[in-house]
């Protein structure tokens, strides 16, 4: 896309190096937006090969709302380094997409914590109200985040309907060019195409706005040079775009989708490029 080869540039041109939780420095921008035309294909890179296994593999974890990657490594290790000897997540994202803990005051001045599965929410007002305001979804909750030791990065997202199409607008509050934004798009790309199709709705748009934008940079010294992505992503830079993929969802309910109900067509990419993960 190059809707996402102009954010990597523009991150690239603007970006001012500071340093990061990882040890590693970054080049930052603030408060960086895109978006793209979801009808005009589905989002997944081609100016390099993504990972489309481990990207839906993901999703699905997400909106089964568990707080554990027991299930989730058995197809992919990218939670591994953020899960506790047992597999459970401190901030684990579906699970606040389908339990986020709501308080309740009570008369007599106590509080009753109920859960709200938010996914079930929004889908139902699409359904029935899709002209309302409110269809948001929130992985932040205050208490956990201070805590955690990796609080949501992608921590709220909002959808509209506009003349028969849904979009969607991503906020992020801190986002890696090289590895995560582009999981990140095609994810919730087909979160909204999954939305849509359970309530009989077109594509719209997909917009992102991300508070730290940030590529991952050696050190001027030249230390960390193993975690430098600015290399790569140059190479990215002079790969030309190819032709979208498309991506068919089986026509059953959002909670008996599986992974074999997905199908991504015509999927071609250019070669692979290496980012190492900065924990």
């Amino acid at each position: 896309m190059q809707e996402y080869l102009d954010l990597v540039r523009h991150v690239l041109d603007h970006g001012v190096r500071k340093p990061s939780r990882t040890g590693v420095d970054t080049l930052s921008v603030f408060a960086a937006h895109w978006q793209v035309d979801l009808a005009l294909g589905f989002p997944l890179l081609t100016t390099k090969k993504m990972q489309w296994s481990s990207l839906l593999r993901e999703l699905l974890w997400y909106l089964s709302g568990e707080d554990h990657i027991r299930n989730l490594r058995q197809h992919t290790k990218i939670w591994d380094a953020w899960a506790d000897d047992e597999g459970r997540l401190d901030t684990a994202y579906g699970y606040y997409w389908r339990h986020f803990p709501s308080a309740t005051h009570k008369p007599d001045g106590t509080w009753e914590v109920h859960e709200v599965d938010q996914i079930a929410n929004v889908l139902h007002a699409l359904k029935h109200n899709p002209d309302s305001r409110r269809l948001v979804v929130s992985a932040w909750e205050p208490g956990n985040a201070w805590s955690s030791r990796l609080p949501p990065c992608h921590y709220t997202f909002a959808f509209q309907v506009l003349e028969g199409k849904l979009n969607c607008h991503l906020n992020q509050r801190s986002g890696d060019i090289a590895l995560g934004i582009p999981f990140n798009v095609a994810a919730y790309a087909a979160l909204t195409q999954i939305l849509a199709q359970q309530a009989g709705l077109g594509l719209g748009l997909f917009s992102h706005t991300i508070v730290d934008a940030h590529v991952y940079t050696a050190r001027p010294d030249g230390s960390m040079a193993e975690y430098d992505h600015v290399p790569g992503l140059l190479a990215q830079l002079e790969r030309r775009p190819l032709p979208r993929p498309t991506l068919r969802i089986a026509d059953k309910p959002l909670d008996e989708l599986r992974y074999e109900d997905f199908e991504l067509r015509d999927y071609v990419s250019h070669d692979p490029i290496r980012f190492k993960v900065a924990v």
